[in-house]
């Protein structure tokens, strides 16, 4: 019984990449509408392309037949700006309802750092097992950036970065150098020049082989149980360090770097 509880006081909340986030999709059940139209909602959503990025995650979900569908991961925020066009007594309720939600699950991991995948440092074997692999971290950073001496512009900035980001952060990072193109152009350009899947259905954005043997891209997976008891998969696709630096030069010189 507390169980069930729980996962209805979680209305679908769950904690990817160390944010708390909700699906696009289960906002839609909740607030009765079309999936489709909150998708749409989304896109249309006037508000700058950095919050855009932040806070509305591209993702896909697995649905009945097997087919993977796109749906939106949103934060607190994206959901509160979301929210905010859907009137009336029961959209209101669920408002509410979300808003406590989101603050349940913040006080419950806030002195809980495992819940968002960080080390327990209240844990001595973990503290010392977190401090070597930062050491080791360090040591192969040192190593790359002494061998990435003679690649092109921007190279040590992204080299140091030791997590890889979203299309969209990429998108965010092109612009920062000159490159006109937002995330859904960006999407469409890496999936016509070969670099991401263009097929419809389950790998639809995920990297291509040739993408992968040169190691641009990473593929997250994650899975979560949503407030019906459905297991669900979802996998983002994330830009390594290398692919970073690949894709700056590749739109900045009009052409591709070695890889």
């Amino acid at each position: 019984m507390g169980q069930a509880n729980n996962k209805t006081e979680n209305f679908g909340l769950q904690v990817v990449n160390q944010r708390i986030v909700v699906s696009s999709r289960i906002i839609a059940e909740n607030f009765e509408k079309r999936h489709d139209n909150v998708l749409r909602d989304i896109a249309n959503l006037d508000c700058p392309i950095d919050f855009k990025h932040l806070n509305f995650e591209e993702s896909s979900y697995t649905n009945a037949q097997c087919k993977a569908q796109p749906e939106y991961l949103m934060t607190r925020d994206g959901f509160t700006l979301l929210a905010m066009g859907y009137t009336g007594k029961k959209a209101m309720e669920f408002k509410i309802k979300y808003i406590e939600a989101f603050n349940m699950m913040e006080a419950r991991i806030k002195n809980d750092p495992v819940a968002l995948g960080l080390p327990d440092f209240n844990n001595p074997i973990a503290a010392a097992r977190a401090w070597i692999d930062s050491q080791e971290k360090v040591l192969a950073l040192e190593a790359t950036v002494e061998q990435s001496k003679p690649l092109v512009q921007f190279a040590e900035a992204v080299q140091g970065s030791e997590t890889s980001i979203l299309v969209g952060a990429l998108a965010k990072l092109l612009n920062q150098n000159g490159v006109d193109i937002g995330q859904n152009r960006l999407f469409k350009d890496l999936r016509d020049k070969g670099f991401l899947i263009k097929a419809k259905g389950k790998l639809f954005n995920l990297p291509t082989q040739r993408a992968m043997d040169m190691a641009l891209f990473e593929v997250k997976e994650n899975t979560y149980t949503d407030y019906n008891n459905c297991v669900h998969i979802t996998r983002t696709t994330l830009v390594t360090g290398k692919g970073q630096i690949y894709f700056v030069n590749y739109y900045l010189n009009g052409k591709e770097e070695a890889a």
